[in-house]
C-alpha cells in the first residue's frame, strides 16, 4: 500500500419539489440503498465531479447544490472492496418527479423516491445514513 493515498468521492442527497429523496441500490454497498454519487477527477472542483457523477449513473441533473459535511472511510467492510475515502456530502435538487424516466448505469440495480424518514427505515449502507441524519441536523425545522 506504499504510496496509495485516500480516495476523495463526492454524494448527494437528491431531493425533488416534492421533497422526495432519491436513493439508489447498488451492488458495491452490497445490495443497500446508497446516495448516487463517486470519485473527483483531477482538475475538476468538487461540484462539478458531483454533477458529472449524478449524471453517469442515474441521467438526473442537479442544482441548488449544498455542501453538508465531510465523512471518512478506512478500509470498512460496507463497501466491496478494500477502500480509503474522504467523502463530502451535499445535497441538492433536481427537476425530476417520481413519474420521470431514470436511466441507472451498472452500479445501480434499482432506485426509490421517499421521504427521509423512509430512507432511514431502510436498508441504507451506513454512510448514507449519517448524510441523512447530518441533512435532518442542519436543515429539519425543529
Amino acid at each position: 500500500m506504499a504510496g496509495e493515498l485516500p480516495e476523495v468521492a463526492v454524494g448527494a442527497l437528491i431531493f425533488n419539489y416534492d421533497g422526495k429523496l432519491f436513493l439508489v441500490k447498488s451492488h458495491k454497498w452490497h445490495g443497500k440503498y446508497a446516495i448516487p454519487g463517486g470519485h473527483i477527477e483531477l482538475g475538476e472542483t468538487a461540484e462539478d465531479a458531483l454533477k458529472r457523477e449524478i449524471k453517469e449513473e442515474t441521467c438526473l441533473d442537479i442544482h441548488d447544490i449544498k455542501f453538508l459535511g465531510f465523512q471518512e472511510h478506512v478500509f470498512d467492510n460496507a463497501y466491496w472492496k478494500k477502500k480509503h475515502f474522504i467523502f463530502l456530502d451535499f445535497a441538492c435538487r433536481t427537476d425530476a418527479s417520481e413519474k420521470s424516466e431514470i436511466k441507472l448505469n451498472h452500479e445501480g440495480q434499482g432506485y426509490a423516491w421517499v421521504s427521509v424518514d423512509e430512507a432511514l427505515k431502510m436498508d441504507v449502507e451506513p454512510y448514507t445514513k449519517k448524510t441523512i441524519e447530518s441533512y435532518i441536523e442542519k436543515y429539519r425545522k425543529k
